[in-house]
């Protein structure tokens, strides 16, 4: 990742791609599958549906519960709010109208296979980061673009977990 000088409230986005040997409807098995998605992440401790779903569906809600060395513990609710199945899958973290983040999963059909990418944006509600950002208002630009690099290595090592799933079956 370049930087790119963003501030918070620029809602700084991220994204990832990569091509699986695996039909959609397999890489989707694995991309909906949230309860999947902490054994993934060194981040993502653990999730849970709520309200009774026992899977995804649009506006179905998700408890997720972080671990950060510089940033703590917490937990948050997702919100499904694009849902197209073997296609997108996408929530937002929080407050659905005013989001601390969105993140999606886009599949395409592509050479006879998937090519899945992995995007993130931060805010523009505020978050966890937002707290450090106000102890130093004067390193914003340097902690959005540590935040937004971490990022961008976890989903880049996500990505290439599900490829090793999808193509293992």
């Amino acid at each position: 990742m370049e930087w790119t000088g963003a501030r918070y409230a620029d809602k700084p986005t991220v994204e990832a791609r990569i091509w699986i040997d695996a039909p959609p409807a397999r890489v989707w098995e694995l991309v909906s599958d949230i309860g999947l998605m902490p054994s993934m992440s060194a981040e993502l401790q653990s999730v849970a549906w709520l309200d009774g779903a026992t899977g995804p569906a649009a506006g179905a809600r998700f408890t997720g519960r972080s671990k950060h060395e510089a940033l703590g513990e917490w937990e948050t609710t997702s919100y499904i709010v694009e849902f197209e199945p073997q296609r997108v899958f996408g929530w937002a973290v929080e407050d659905p109208a005013n989001p601390s983040a969105l993140w999606r999963f886009r599949l395409e059909p592509k050479d006879g296979g998937t090519e899945l990418s992995e995007w993130m944006q931060l805010g523009p509600a505020r978050s966890g980061l937002s707290f450090a950002i106000d102890q130093m208002p004067d390193k914003e630009q340097k902690i959005v673009f540590v935040r937004m690099r971490e990022f961008e290595r976890n989903i880049t090592v996500t990505l290439e977990q599900i490829k090793t799933l999808a193509e293992a079956s």
